[in-house]
Parts: C-alpha cells; structure tokens; sequence
C-alpha cells in the first residue's frame, strides 16, 4: 500500500489544456474513484499517475517518492485497462506470469504467485484455458490477476467493466470490491458510470473539464454537493432544477425561494455570494418529492417508467419545467393526470 500526491498537475496536448491544475491527496489503502462525464479528463489523469502520459506541470509523488519522471515499470503500480489486451496464444497462466518471467522471477516464485491470484479470483480451474475458451467477465477476471501477481503498491483500474454486459458488470463490480477488501491495496478506479462509483468507492473525485468538482465519499457528494454539477451528475434520475428568486434568511446558511408558482423556506444556500432577488436555481432529487395534494410544486405527467424497484414519473410544469418523481410504490397516476408535490426543505438545496 502507499499514498500517492497529486500536487499542482497539469496536462496539454498543445494549446489544449485537458488536466488543470489538479491537487489530490489519496490515502493509504483508500479506493479512490474519479467520475465525470466523457472527455472531462479521467482517463488521462490516470494515465499521468501511471507513467503512460507525461506531465506539463506538477509532481506525482507515490509512497513519498516523486516519480513524475519516472517510466510506468518503475512506479510501482499495475494497471487494468478497458481492453482486456490478453495474448490470445498464452494460456490463463502463462499470461499472468509474463510480467514476472521479464522481470526474471524464479519460476517457483511466478507459480506461487499466479497460483495465489487465481485463488483470490475464484478461477483456478481456467489456467490451462486460453483467452478464446473464457467468457468476457472470465479475461476481465485475468487481466485483474495480471495486475495482483506484480504485488504493486497502487492499483489502476481504466473503465475496467465497459465491454461486460449488465449481469456480468455487476458480478465483477462485486468481485473487485471483494478483491479490495481482501487485499487493502490503494485502488484508483476511472468510470463514467455513477453506480460503480458509489458502489465501490471510499472516497470520489468528480471531474469536469479537467478541473477537481468535488471530492469527497459517496453519500456527502450525494447529499451535500457542493455546486450544480456536483448535483446534477450524481443521483439516478438527476436531480431536478427549478428556477426562482432567492430572498436570505437570518442564518448565512439557509435561504428562502419563490418560483415555478411555489414558495420555500429555509434551504440549504450552496452559492454563498447571491443576494436577495438574485436568479437561482432549486435542486430537489426525485426521491424526496411526495405526492400531496396542497403541495406547491404542480406538474403533468408525461411519462411514466416502471423499473419493478420502482416507479419513475415525469412531469412538466406550466412554464414547460421537466421534473421527475420516483416512489417505490406503483402510484395511481396516468399520462395527463395533473399531480402537486412537497418535499423535505432539509434535503433541498439553492444554486
């Protein structure tokens, strides 16, 4: 295990700034998580850790040790990339013990190694296969004990489950949190997909356009995000936006809203340098709407989705405002009904 330190990271190609200025502490043995949307700049600040891109400016420092110019095999860290990249004429074995056979490993020592992975893994019965004979999740599982035999002090991991299937990306999101739970290695995870992020991660770190969002754990980005994007990227469905006035409260903290025909008191004010009459914008996520018939937000249904968990209902106000409703009961709603909400202040915020 080791810390690894982003300090002051930046990245062009060109003219084209993609990393800005990022600083990053990741703890010792910590999952850390960068989420964002595509091109925010994920992938290749992964690549900056690992070696496989060269920084503008800035120093990556890994277990006290700056590697900024270091190459990838001398940082310490093993990475498992969206391509399974497995050589399709080795066997389950032989594929996981050719980084150690380079390194001049005592073929002992690369048995014992490979042998222990394949336990961790559950699939001591597939290293005499070759990768055609494996299912998709099954080379996933390879290319992860590829990483594991090296015994890195970080582990990389580079949208590792967008070529599986629904089912087999949940089997094998599983298994890697088993995996680090088991081993305690520091773990940094690149996807676009919110659920891994929530999931797996101890700690996320949201990106947008190659600058740091928020970073935080799972629930406090969840339920304390700390601007819009934050707000409107984590959450299934997004959180809905309403658009008002803002009048401040005597508490610095809370503001009041009048908009969209409803008015609310004491909110969670995100932007602290608004003023009273200022435009802002109401976040309420899906889950904390309920029906109630003298509630202030009103909306037509024009939509509704059911997931079996869950029922999601879409609604437009009448100045053409989408908003979304979820209940995990089957509410008696149809297209056209007409429905007023409320909501719990407390889980609401301003922006």
């Amino acid at each position: 295990m080791a810390q690894v330190e982003l300090k002051g990271v930046s990245k062009s190609f060109g003219k084209i700034e993609v990393i800005r200025n990022v600083d990053l502490e990741i703890n010792k043995g910590e999952f850390v998580v960068f989420v964002g949307p595509s091109g925010c700049g994920k992938s290749t600040l992964l690549r900056l850790i690992s070696g496989l891109e060269s920084l503008t400016t800035g120093d990556i420092v890994i277990a006290d040790n700056v590697v900024s110019d270091l190459p990838p095999s001398k940082r310490g860290i093993a990475m498992v990339f969206q391509s399974y990249a497995l050589y399709p004429h080795m066997t389950v074995f032989h594929n996981m013990a050719f980084s150690l056979d380079l390194q001049g490993v005592a073929k002992k020592e690369i048995k014992e190694r490979v042998e222990a992975a394949a336990k961790i893994l559950q699939m001591e019965d597939l290293l005499d296969r070759r990768p055609a004979a494996l299912s998709g999740g099954q080379r996933q599982r390879v290319a992860i004990g590829r990483a594991i035999v090296r015994n890195p002090d970080v582990f990389l991991f580079d949208e590792p489950l967008s070529n599986l299937d629904a089912a087999l990306r949940h089997d094998t999101r599983v298994e890697i949190a088993r995996l680090h739970s088991q081993l305690g290695a520091t773990t940094i995870y690149v996807t676009h997909d919110q659920v891994e992020a929530m999931t797996l991660a101890d700690k996320i770190v949201v990106l947008k356009d190659g600058e740091v969002m928020q970073v935080g754990t799972p629930m406090s980005l969840f339920n304390l995000p700390e601007n819009e994007f934050v707000a409107g990227f984590l959450g299934s469905p997004k959180m809905n936006f309403f658009n008002g006035k803002l009048s401040k409260s005597k508490n610095k903290l809370l503001a009041n809203f009048k908009g969209n025909g409803f008015e609310a008191k004491n909110i969670r004010l995100v932007s602290k340098n608004k003023t009273d009459n200022d435009t802002v914008k109401l976040g309420i996520r899906p889950q904390h709407l309920y029906l109630d018939p003298k509630g202030g937000i009103i909306g037509t249904v024009t939509l509704i989705e059911h997931l079996g968990t869950e029922t999601i209902i879409e609604l437009i106000t009448s100045d053409k405002t989408l908003f979304r409703f979820t209940s995990p009961e089957l509410p008696k709603l149809k297209i056209g009904d007409t429905a007023n909400f409320s909501f719990n202040n407390e889980a609401a915020h301003l922006f």
